[in-house]
């Protein structure tokens, strides 16, 4: 990709990929209130990361209950939503637990002992918009976040769009993303992320979304239903194509 003068751009391993931040218009320091925007919910939402809100939610005995921040108060909702709005494909408990836990404001509730959440299908997408937040808010005019391929645009900007393809192993062209998000699920096969244990996937999902949070999500949706049209994509403003 061939950007014009104005542009500046970094990359730095987070959220269990490499992170890629270019803004126009802006300098170091709205680059690194990018990055530490992304770092902070890294720590708060990682399962890996022992004082983490989910963290410590994993380790909790039924009945149990613990405060939790705003980060994990925002994503825990909309996991909650969509658990119920697609009636249970949507799953932050890979299984474990569905309805196992409950969010009530700041407080997290542990209903099942077998509860563990992973956010992995819905949070790194979180933490790509909250990053375009603090790239606005540092004055750049435009913009992106890229990460491990949760991508979100902003401002005169239209980014290509580029796809693995497995039969290559070399990607294609896709089309392109201007002022919106855009998230691709791989599979190979069986369950993962935010898939029921119980039901088969498809190969590779994509959505395209206002929101990154929306186009991370939903892609796990479709991948478990192999519906590109679910319902759930026309109430977020979203569309999807099954590769």
């Amino acid at each position: 990709m061939t950007l014009a003068r104005g542009w500046l751009r970094r990359a730095r391993p987070l959220l269990g990929t490499l992170v890629e931040i270019g803004v126009m218009d802006a300098g170091d320091a709205t680059l690194q209130a990018g990055f530490d925007t992304i770092a902070a919910i890294q720590a708060a939402l990682s399962r890996f990361d022992p004082c983490s809100d989910i963290a410590r939610f994993n380790t909790l005995a039924a009945g149990d209950r613990i405060d939790i921040g705003a980060h994990a108060a925002f994503v825990l909702d909309a996991a909650q939503r969509l658990r119920d709005t697609s009636g249970g494909v949507f799953d932050v408990s890979l299984g474990t637990a569905p309805h196992g836990w409950c969010r009530r404001g700041r407080r997290l509730h542990k209903l099942d002992a077998a509860a563990r959440l992973d956010l992995g299908g819905i949070a790194k997408g979180y933490a790509v918009d909250r990053a375009i937040d603090a790239l606005r808010q540092g004055g750049a005019a435009a913009g992106w976040v890229n990460a491990g391929g949760d991508l979100r645009v902003f401002g005169d900007l239209e980014l290509p769009l580029t796809l693995r393809d497995e039969v290559t192993g070399g990607v294609r062209r896709f089309g392109t993303l201007g002022d919106g998000a855009f998230a691709t699920s791989h599979y190979a096969g069986g369950s993962r992320s935010q898939a029921s244990a119980t039901r088969p996937v498809r190969a590779h999902v994509s959505v395209a979304a206002p929101l990154a949070l929306w186009a991370d999500a939903l892609t796990k949706v479709v991948a478990v239903t192999g519906d590109a049209v679910h319902p759930l994509l026309a109430r977020h403003g979203a569309r999807a194509w099954i590769h």
